[in-house]
């Protein structure tokens, strides 16, 4: 675990300019701290030796004192700002990445561990800003200055100081390549537990309809345990290693002080000098162990920053810049020889495919469930990059074209639409913001859903809803959006045979170019044409 991930400092300029306003504090830090010192051991050797008043050092103090206080809470505020700044910057940035990644990736993804990653788990980030690398800097900056300047008066003592300062990060090494471990065990418990829960909540309804509900009590119960003994593993290492730090650093700053004492009563060392140095010496260990203090307290924003990275070192797919897209209501569309391959899985998903789909025309998708008909649908959109072969259009190939111009051409239905907090209106408005009611209206009843209300509730993920008329209201948002090529992926599952009819003759009445996957009978009789996928040939309807 590195103490600084440099990748923070790319990706964030939150965490450029708190790194910067940290060192100046920490160099000013550290020439109080000499100050303070050099004060404290004058006005003491002052008042014992020659008897003299204390009121200018008295002052000194004060102002030094006054001045240390200001950089703490200068470095509060300003590891508090960045901590803000650079999760806001992270959150962002994984947000645009997993939607550029596609809905492919993301099914591979469990939605309920990335969303804790980007709550629970960037949130962890607090303690390694406010705590953690304010004092890393001052570890970094207040020792050096310390020790040069005890060297002025006692070389062997700062020399001493030299020798053992070293061991602190040593061990600290050694802790941190355990507590790492420890802490992303404990990540990785609490993305068990979320998914876990969101998993029964989702499914509430079915498990009280099979009386299965209590049972998933002990399964809770199960993963929460996990969840604490992770927890409580960490607090444990914690607790000993700060210890093991503790007692390092005082048997250090025990020599030094030894050291000093014996030259002292030999005469080979003044007084205001070993004072000086008794003064320094603790606070030359000072920022070393609060640095292993804090840092297991940083530890899981560290880890919640490294599964954040993960997801921001994903490649994207290869695509180009152009904007020049074919319009597809007059260009063809066709897919040469295109085979792709998940990752972690020996069989391909698609196969040496091929596709033509002609403008106005409507095809069906038809093979056995696993064969790669929603495959095709996502390499059609570029959410996912084919091993082998290509999409073209109007004589170009598709990853010629800037992605975002390129599904432009597209709406797209899958299998599970997704449906947002609010009304029928305000989903079928994704597909066009600017849409009036009337054409609202029409976008509906085009898709067979005519009778539903505007103002009618959706509910959170669509609950409110039918699963057909989720496709339907799905189904309307695509029509609205005016693209030439929709893509649907068993856009009648649900429907009874009237509805389905009516989805079917809408779609007919659109003149757009469809390519649907579809498996009811219905459906497949009203296509153009129909591709078998996984068998390589082309059947006419």
């Amino acid at each position: 675990m590195k103490p600084l991930d440099p990748r923070l400092l790319r990706r964030a300029r939150g965490a450029r300019v708190f790194l910067a306003a940290s060192v100046l504090i920490g160099v000013a830090s550290g020439v109080l701290i000499v100050v303070q010192a050099v004060l404290l051991a004058h006005g003491i050797t002052g008042v014992v030796l020659r008897g003299s008043g204390v009121s200018g050092v008295a002052l000194g103090l004060a102002l030094v004192v006054a001045g240390r206080a200001l950089l703490v809470w200068a470095q509060e505020v300003v590891a508090q700002r960045a901590a803000a700044a650079v999760k806001s910057t992270l959150r962002r940035q994984v947000l645009e990445h997993s939607l550029k990644l596609g809905p492919v990736w993301l099914s591979g993804e469990r939605s309920s561990a990335l969303t804790t990653l980007l709550t629970k788990g960037l949130d962890d980030l607090d303690p390694y800003f406010a705590r953690y690398l304010p004092q890393l800097v001052l570890a970094s900056t207040v020792p050096a200055g310390v020790i040069g300047w005890m060297a002025t008066g006692d070389l062997i003592a700062a020399g001493t100081v030299l020798v053992t300062l070293p061991l602190i990060p040593i061990f600290m090494a050694l802790i941190g390549w355990a507590t790492q471990a420890r802490s992303r065990r404990r990540q990785h418990a609490l993305a068990v537990l979320a998914h876990h829960f969101a998993d029964v909540v989702g499914g509430l309804t079915t498990l009280k309809l099979f009386g299965r509900a209590k049972a998933q009590e002990s399964a809770v119960r199960r993963v929460t345990d996990q969840h604490r003994a992770a927890s409580m593993g960490s607090l444990r290492l914690a607790f000993l290693s700060s210890f093991a730090l503790e007692l390092l650093a005082s048997i250090s700053v025990a020599l030094v002080a030894v050291g000093v004492g014996l030259r002292l009563v030999d005469g080979k060392l003044g007084l205001e000098t070993a004072l000086m140095v008794l003064i320094l010496a603790p606070e030359a260990y000072l920022p070393l162990r609060q640095v292993g203090l804090q840092f297991h307290a940083s530890a899981d924003g560290v880890a919640a920053s490294e599964e954040v990275f993960r997801v921001l070192e994903t490649p994207l797919p290869m695509r180009g810049d152009r904007t020049d897209v074919p319009d597809l209501r007059v260009s063809p569309l066709q897919l040469y020889d295109v085979t792709v391959r998940y990752t972690g899985r020996d069989e391909p998903a698609l196969d040496g495919f091929d596709l033509e789909l002609r403008p106005g025309e409507v095809v069906a998708l038809t093979g056995p469930s696993g064969a790669g008909k929603s495959t095709a649908l996502a390499v059609l959109l570029g959410f996912v990059e084919p091993e082998r072969g290509v999409v073209v259009a109007g004589g170009s190939a598709a990853d010629e074209f800037d992605p975002i111009e390129w599904r432009r051409q597209f709406a797209w239905v899958p299998q599970r639409p997704g449906l947002r907090l609010g009304s029928i209106a305000d989903n079928v408005r994704l597909g066009r913001p600017t849409a009036s009611d009337d054409e609202v209206r029409l976008a509906l009843l085009t898709a067979g859903a005519g009778e539903l209300a505007l103002d009618k509730p959706v509910g959170e993920q669509g609950q409110l809803l039918s699963g057909g008329q989720q496709r339907r209201v799905a189904l309307a948002r695509a029509l609205l959006t005016n693209a030439p090529v929709l893509l649907l992926d068993e856009p009648t599952a649900g429907l009874d045979p009237d509805a389905e009819a009516a989805v079917i003759s809408g779609l007919r009445a659109t003149g757009r170019t469809v390519l649907m996957v579809a498996h009811r009978p219905a459906l497949i009789a009203a296509a153009d044409r129909t591709v078998s996928v996984g068998a390589r040939e082309l059947v006419n309807a």
